[in-house]
């Protein structure tokens, strides 16, 4: 099996992604690698509303439990389990299914992302020296290069540590190195990709029901299992659903406030997601979960 076949199916948060991906993989031989930002992390099962093993029905899924909560992730580290998965794929004579709502990694893959250079034990050093002052840090990487800073938060330090490695090892400002080493696709052929559709009413009821499954289902233990064993410090623990139920252990809100606000904000980035994927991918088949079914279950 030399080439594989490939497609995505990307959609707002709580469309039906999963279930419609698990047919057509099953339908097509294919295994599923997952678009998602929050079930790529182990233990972070219900907030994050990753596919059981019933729900995956015996399809192979990659990109979910993959890191622990207090590890760093980013799009780099999402192309190489996407090449990792592509070989797999190859050898084992499967095709292949990308479905998740975070359409900027799916925009990365068939974009492609600038190679980093290797960064020297002198340039790190440096690097950490002035993480200390980030304020100070970012100030200074603004004043060289604006064009890319402006893009980046103040208190970004992950983002403000790359540009840091970069200008050190390379002398040159993040802008002029990535315009030197512009990125190259990683998905080279065309990739058929197929939006589910809802009405905003009709979705933002689908996320109701799931915020509130979610609660029943554990998700108040969940949360206070992981700040427990990892603090509020990582990245994940900003994530819609895990800052709202903190804020219901801090006292903020009562638990009905907490399912209100939570669905407010994951319906809110439905909205992102949506808004995203339209400005961003071309040539998308849209249409609702039972029109994508009759056209990729042929």
């Amino acid at each position: 099996m030399e080439n594989i076949k490939q497609l995505a199916i990307i959609g707002s948060t709580a469309s039906g992604k999963t279930s419609l991906a698990v047919k057509v993989a099953k339908h097509m031989n294919a295994y599923i690698l997952s678009l998602d930002s929050l079930s790529i992390y182990k233990e972070i099962d219900i907030v994050s509303a990753k596919p059981s093993k019933m729900e995956q029905d015996g399809v192979q899924h990659f990109g979910i439990d993959y890191i622990y909560p207090n590890e760093d992730f980013d799009v780099t580290t999402f192309i190489e389990l996407y090449n990792d998965v592509y070989a797999k794929c190859l050898k084992e004579c499967k095709n292949l299914i990308i479905v998740g709502g975070t359409g900027f990694y799916l925009k990365m893959l068939i974009e492609g992302v600038s190679q980093l250079p290797a960064i020297s034990e002198d340039s790190k050093a440096k690097t950490s020296k002035y993480l200390l002052h980030l304020p100070e840090a970012y100030n200074l990487l603004y004043t060289l290069d604006s064009e890319h800073m402006s893009k980046i938060k103040s208190n970004d330090s992950y983002r403000i540590e790359k540009a840091l490695n970069i200008y050190f090892e390379t002398k040159m400002t993040p802008s002029d190195y990535f315009n030197a080493y512009p990125p190259i696709p990683t998905i080279k052929s065309s990739l058929p990709i197929y939006q589910i559709e809802w009405d905003k009413a009709i979705l933002r009821q689908r996320i109701s029901l799931r915020t509130k499954l979610m609660v029943e289902e554990g998700l108040i233990d969940e949360i206070c299992m992981l700040e427990k064993k990892y603090t509020r410090k990582p990245n994940c623990m900003k994530a819609i659903g895990i800052k709202e139920t903190l804020a219901y252990l801090d006292g903020i809100y009562t638990k009905d406030e907490m399912i209100e606000k939570i669905t407010t904000n994951t319906t809110r980035l439905a909205k992102r997601q949506k808004t995203f994927n339209n400005s961003q991918f071309d040539n998308v088949f849209k249409g609702s979960v039972g029109e994508l079914e009759k056209k990729l279950l042929l």
